[in-house]
């Protein structure tokens, strides 16, 4: 973890939960594969007075005794010193003094007397529901899980959840308590969203609930099933997405809200690229690996992940017929780092480490990353800004210094008829800045000079009446944890009315030299409001000057754009951290590689070949990946300014043996729903019992497969092939929606390539059953087989650095805990194609990173 905020001075006595790693490092020594630590006393005490200190030369009858003494002295202490820092002794429940020791760790008691005293002044919550307030945060927190909602078989997994797995909840008692129905959340669209009053941990640990717990797991795998906190759902659904909107998430990891954005983007299943994109941002470049995975379970081609502080965000330009313009965004989610006390009752540490020095902190943070938003935001354009605190200094003190700076070119949306059947309290008008110690502020002129670098003027709301009424802070939302059993929230709704009033005198980033037609001379216009500014003409020699400074910081990256190269930017204008990522290379128009492919699968001549990529810019293309327009135009013309994580979804794999067949690549499952509109050749129609025998069998022969499979199979080439199941309305008790599956002809066989995971849900989908005890038969038996099929179709080179990835990503998220995914990460789409060597750089570049930012959120960024 990074610095505490408000946390102890150094020289405090050790907490007792520090105190097993304090063992390990200092008095048991170093666990293996570790270095040893040197700091301070214990082992390293004790290494240098006794048999580790050099022995003196010479032999001296004068300094042998001295130094003989010395080294003992020395020993006596380190051992005194191992002996201060070793940990009591584990007892059981009950056991004498430490009985709040139990299993090694104390219970940490919920209370906190400056948290109820600070939240009961501001009147934050009524006093009537104090006592219900309090009682809710000491209560766990239920586990709510939501439906992808633009998959067509979202309505099958809410079918398959309502009438199979929830109808065997019923009247289970799971450690004396009985088990309550899941119940839909009131307030989200569609029954798409679900909460039960099980706790995380009871699902993960009770035997009862194991094949309930094992479909969430599966189906989160798969990207069908998100497990998310019912408020943390609220932003992204307050931003009303339309799939043409660019949007930009400015702190998005680990992206639970970046999931429901890129939902929200494919609302119309038909359109396989949506005219809009999502561009997911976060500071921490570790957490940015997260976000791919979260992000690369829907398979989506519009969405990109960078790496950014938000609070200096770089402007993009796209290119808009043949001229250079700044990308202003529709919607942008400003979910910004917090102190988190709305998430106490998840996160049980907030209790003990709560006080307001955290909030005081992060509020010129967020400040400042709210502004930034607002700056890139079109006219006309909306952003949600939120935190999971219930603190008026991280929320109402940020909106209202927000809008005074405006000067009315923001203003807030009323958004109470939004989402209803949701309980919400109104923003309030009124509070006062309270120091650690205590100490209350109301006033920025009551602050003492001393104090002044602690708080500052915007934490105070506005005295003027009439600015302050004009504001309309009421319209922000605070979600309270005791109306409906939730965390707790704040949310506020701003719309960009006009340019902000420091950026309305500035010029568009791209800015043209004048050119003269005939005696005219063109004019520029602004970057935000489209108001012409005729510049002065420059003399000929400062023309001519200027022109060759563009030329020269301009030549790189129009020789990337020609050939379709976006790297990582110069390491002079940015530093990097991290993972070395690979270039983003476009395939040219004419290249050798896409005739085999367009002429073997029959593609569309509306096919968007542009929009390939690939990830290695010498060498063997291995996988290609395809974006959307949209997204091409972003990449081409802005290499040179941002740190690109990921992009684009997989849609072939290379193949060596397919080479022989009149293709070097196979198909991608990730990317198959987006290609299916474009493939016009090599597609099988299949009956659900075809379809049941490719996904329960390994490598089934043709004679398994219905007459009608095989009829179609005789006359095809060998190769990659289309399985398509279309269902049957009149056979209202099969599955009633559609499944394209990538699979593998061979001579006297037909398989099918679909991960394991995806596998089992098509199976639940269709009614089979499917064991946990026949799974791990599966996983022990079939492992190496299941590997074995897929390098059947790709080549050792390939599937080396699909392997790479999932390690890396398990190792990653079992670091990071991530709450939506508590399994290995099954391979899928979006691959990042990280050399394993990088890991151990990556490690030690991130330890270098320090950032203002990084350091707020390392311990403050409590975030869904």
């Amino acid at each position: 973890m990074g610095t505490k905020l408000g946390g102890r001075e150094p020289s405090a006595p050790i907490h007792p939960h520090a105190a097993p790693r304090t063992n390990e490092r200092r008095g048991a020594g170093p666990a293996p594969g570790r270095r040893r630590s040197h700091r301070g006393g214990g082992d390293s005490g004790g290494r240098r007075g006794t048999a580790h200190a050099p022995a003196p030369r010479g032999g001296g009858a004068e300094s042998s005794p001295a130094i003989t003494v010395l080294g003992r002295l020395l020993a006596a202490m380190g051992r005194k010193a191992r002996d201060r820092r070793r940990p009591p002794q584990r007892q059981e429940r009950g056991g004498g003094d430490q009985a709040g020791w139990s299993g090694g760790y104390p219970e940490i008691v919920k209370e906190n007397e400056l948290f109820e005293r600070y939240y009961r002044e501001q009147a934050v919550v009524p006093a009537a529901e104090w006592d219900a307030f309090m009682a809710a945060l000491r209560e766990p927190l239920p586990a709510t899980l939501r439906i992808t909602g633009y998959k067509s078989h979202a309505r099958e997994i809410r079918h398959c959840l309502k009438d199979r797995f929830f109808a065997e909840l019923r009247g289970l008692r799971v450690d004396g308590q009985e088990v309550e129905m899941p119940q839909p959340l009131s307030w989200y669209p569609e029954e798409l969203a679900w909460h039960t009053n099980l706790s995380r941990k009871i699902l993960r640990k009770s035997p009862q609930l194991e094949k309930f717990h094992q479909f969430l797991v599966s189906e989160t795998e798969c990207g069908n099933i998100s497990r998310q906190e019912a408020v943390s759902m609220i932003p992204p659904l307050l931003l009303n997405v339309n799939p043409h909107h660019k949007i930009l998430d400015m702190c998005a990891a680990p992206g639970s809200k970046t999931a429901q954005l890129i939902e929200m983007l494919h609302a119309d299943m038909n359109d396989p690229f949506p005219k809009g994109f999502v561009i997911a941002n976060d500071v921490d470049n570790k957490r940015c690996y997260l976000l791919v995975h979260q992000a690369k379970r829907l398979n989506s081609p519009c969405i990109m992940v960078v790496n950014h502080d938000a609070s200096s965000i770089p402007n993009l330009q796209i290119d808009v017929d043949g001229k250079k313009e700044v990308l202003f965004y529709d919607r942008i989610l400003c979910d910004v780092p917090c102190s988190g006390d709305g998430t106490m009752r998840k996160n049980i540490d907030v209790w003990k480490k709560w006080t307001t020095q955290n909030s005081l902190q992060l509020h010129g943070l967020q400040l400042r990353i709210a502004t930034r938003g607002v700056e890139q935001l079109a006219e006309g354009g909306r952003m949600v800004y939120s935190t999971c605190s219930l603190n008026p200094i991280e929320n109402e003190a940020v909106i209202a210094a927000l809008l005074e700076k405006s000067q009315g070119a923001l203003e807030l949306a009323d958004v109470s008829s939004e989402l209803p059947g949701l309980k919400r309290m109104p923003g309030i008008t009124k509070w006062k800045v309270m120091l650690k110690d205590g100490q209350w502020f109301e006033e920025w002129k009551d602050v003492p000079l001393n104090r002044q670098t602690q708080i500052r003027p915007t934490m105070f709301p506005v005295k003027d009446e009439e600015k302050l009424k004009a504001m309309n802070l009421e319209r922000c939302l605070r979600i309270l944890p005791h109306h409906q059993n939730t965390g707790g929230f704040f949310v506020a709704v701003l719309i960009k009315k006009s340019p902000m009033p420091w950026n309305k005198r500035q010029p568009k980033v791209h800015q043209k030299l004048p050119q003269r037609t005939g005696d005219a001379e063109v004019t520029t216009t602004n970057a935000d409001d489209g108001s012409e500014d005729t510049a002065e003409e420059p003399t000929l020699a400062e023309n001519e000057e200027s022109k060759k400074m563009q030329e020269s910081q301009n030549s790189d990256t129009e020789q990337s754009k020609k050939g379709g190269v976006c790297g990582p930017p110069p390491s002079k204008k940015m530093k990097m951290f991290g993972f070395k990522e690979d270039p983003f290379v476009f395939l040219p128009e004419d290249d050798p590689l896409f005739e085999p492919i367009q002429k073997f699968y029959a593609l569309d001549p509306s096919f968007p070949k542009m929009n390939l990529l690939t990830r290695t810019q010498e060498g063997k293309k291995r996988q290609l990946y395809m974006v959307s327009k949209e997204l091409r135009n972003v990449l081409l013309n802005n290499s040179e300014k941002m740190k690109v994580i990921n992009t684009g979804i997989k849609v072939w794999s290379r193949n060596s043996d397919g080479e022989q067949f009149g293709c070097a690549f196979r198909l991608a499952q990730e990317g198959i729903y987006t290609l299916y509109p474009f493939i016009h050749a090599r597609i099988i129609n299949v009956c659900i019992e075809d379809v049941k025998i490719l996904l329960t069998q390994e490598n089934p022969f043709l004679s398994k497969f219905s007459s009608e499979t095989q009829k179609k199979v005789k006359d095809m080439a060998m190769g990659s092939i289309v399985l398509k199941y279309d269902p049957d309305p009149e056979k209202p008790d099969e599955l009633q929606c559609p499944i394209v599956l990538c699979g593998w002809q061979g001579k006297t066989s037909l398989r099918a390539f679909v991960p394991k995971n995806e596998r089992l849900h098509y199976l639940r989908m269709m009614g089979v059953e499917v064991f946990k005890a026949k799974r791990k038969e599966e996983e022990s038996e079939g492992k190496t087989e299941e590997e074995g099929q897929y390098r059947a179709a790709q080549t050792e080179e390939g599937m080396d650095v699909e392997d790479k990835e999932r390690d890396s990503f398990t190792k990653m998220e079992a670091e990071i805990g991530e709450e939506s995914s508590h399994s290995p990460v099954e391979s899928s789409a979006m691959e990042v194609e990280n050399k394993i060597e990088d890991l151990g750089q990556f490690s030690k570049n991130n330890n270098n990173h320090v950032s203002k930012e990084s350091k707020d959120s390392d311990t403050n960024d409590v975030k869904d």
